[in-house]
């Protein structure tokens, strides 16, 4: 067979007029030094910080510092595989996270990976973990209750969807038991949850994990656990990579809530990353931009505007204190960026009052406009009602005559504060919540024993449940979220009241 030269020659003149150039460049650096879960990597000068590096046997960093002659980064996984010469590959992509629906129900660690052994999570989408928060003009109001389930907290610091607000107080008072509470009640009300745990141990996030299953709540939460045995960068990381999985549902038009237990830990890990770093202690040795750390996180909380489909994150961030000092430097940094505080006292919680919140010191900066009216009607005086007793109880202590009125004020007060407490994982619908509290407020209270009170609430609720007119009150608070019918509720109690006396 004769191949003609012209026919060839013309093959190749099309070849070569197709052939494109096509030249791939690669930043490679190598390891100078590494430990302590960072390493210092000399020839990627183009890095870029946040960027996500590739070291041998499928380590990965992050880069942090940007200094004039290397770079230095945060390693994600096993540090010790990462030995002085290695080679590192800069991959020109800022960290991200998988994102979506496939993570519900779900236990990862910071990096997305599953903790829980039911297997691969194949995400369709990724978010960058570092993002900037959605602008003022992209947001609205917080009109929304999140409602907690919590009769103190819904009547006297109610949280709106959107609202960040901060869970302080000593170690051992109840505050992770809020904000797992808080998940158990978002059943049924469209709100995704995720629970980020922060160095905690392993035991006490499996605790978080059996309670949610129990109460059928994992169906619609993500657990993210950067364990107290994972080294430093995962517990800095761990509060990002949640928010970053939130604001997907955010964007989408969903609720979310997240808890960030604890912040204490997230900024004792950051301390550890900076001083390894190199970077220049501040106050108590925590870097100089130890508040932009939080602030850069919770400012991601947001409820977003109608045009964009109104969805939001609601955040609870944990603040562990020591001996109840809340004005010490992560508590006091942590409170001026959120919108109020739940402040839980030792004091409170050994004397038998769970939730131990302090009334005085709890504050909502959203406050009635995050609050159904009928829990607003009726929560009015609580506030006042609960200080003037604790003032009256420290007074009493030096005296034991007391006027009328001083005696009634005292007597009332012990009522509040015993149908305020509450047992562990026992939320309470609001419309239930509107009738206890409405109780008290018109005197029902008052005939009594306290002993008595917890009884008598658990009947009256029953009675509510069961009686058919009084049932007919209690739809009617459930569907308007209001309380329209007082003289109807007072008949109600009244009829229920004499009866059980």
């Amino acid at each position: 067979m004769r191949i003609d030269a012209l026919e060839i020659s013309s093959l190749l003149k099309e070849q070569i007029k197709k052939y494109e150039k096509q030249i791939i460049t690669e930043q490679i650096g190598s390891v100078i030094s590494v430990g302590d879960g960072i390493a210092l990597v000399y020839g990627i000068d183009k890095a870029m910080a946040g960027e996500l590096l590739v070291f041998p046997h499928g380590v990965y960093g992050m880069v942090q510092n940007l200094e004039k002659n290397h770079v230095g980064a945060i390693l994600l996984n096993d540090s010790t595989l990462v030995k002085e010469g290695m080679e590192v590959k800069a991959t020109g992509k800022i960290l991200e996270i998988g994102v979506g629906d496939e993570l519900i129900g779900r236990i990862i660690n910071p990096l997305g990976q599953p903790l829980d052994g039911l297997g691969r999570i194949e995400t369709s989408k990724t978010r960058p973990v570092e993002r900037k928060a959605t602008g003022v003009i992209d947001r609205q109001s917080v009109n929304q209750p999140l409602e907690t389930g919590i009769k103190v907290l819904d009547a006297l610091v109610p949280i709106g969807r959107g609202q960040r607000e901060l869970i302080i107080g000593d170690r051992q008072t109840g505050k992770t038991s809020i904000a797992v509470d808080t998940i158990i009640n978002q059943k049924g009300k469209d709100v995704i949850c995720i629970y980020v745990a922060i160095g905690q141990k392993q035991s006490t996030v499996l605790n978080v994990h059996e309670t949610l299953k129990q109460f059928g709540a994992m169906e619609y939460s993500i657990i993210i656990a950067a364990n107290a045995s994972d080294p430093a960068p995962l517990l800095y990381l761990a509060p990002y990579s949640g928010v970053s999985i939130a604001e997907e549902f955010m964007f989408n038009g969903k609720h979310v809530l997240i808890i960030y237990d604890d912040l204490t830990k997230h900024a004792i890990a950051y301390r550890e990353l900076s001083l390894l770093l190199r970077r220049p202690p501040g106050r108590e040795a925590f870097p100089g931009d130890v508040f932009y750390l939080h602030s850069r996180l919770l400012e991601r909380a947001a409820k977003l505007s109608d045009k964009l489909g109104g969805g939001s994150i609601t955040a609870l961030p944990i603040i562990e204190t020591q001996e109840g000092d809340i004005s010490a430097y992560i508590p006091t940094n942590v409170i001026s960026i959120t919108d109020g505080q739940i402040f839980l006292q030792s004091q409170l919680f050994y004397s038998g009052i769970r939730p131990a919140i302090n009334a005085g010191l709890s504050v909502s900066r959203v406050g009635g406009s995050a609050q159904h009216k009928a829990i607003k009607k009726v929560s009015g005086t609580l506030r006042l009602d609960l200080a003037s007793y604790r003032e009256l109880e420290a007074f009493t202590q030096f005296g034991s005559d007391l006027d009328d009125a001083t005696k009634s004020k005292l007597d009332r007060g012990e009522r509040t504060v015993e149908i305020l407490k509450q047992g562990l994982h026992e939320t309470m619908p609001f419309e239930l919540q509107a009738i206890s509290i409405f109780a008290l407020s018109n005197g029902f209270l008052d005939q009594i024993k306290i002993p008595d009170v917890k009884k008598y609430e658990m009947d009256l609720h029953q009675f509510f449940l069961s009686d058919k007119e009084a049932n007919k009150l209690l739809t009617e608070i459930k569907e308007t979220r209001d309380l329209k019918n007082k003289d109807g509720l007072i008949q109600a109690i009244d009829r229920f009241t004499q009866d059980y006396l």
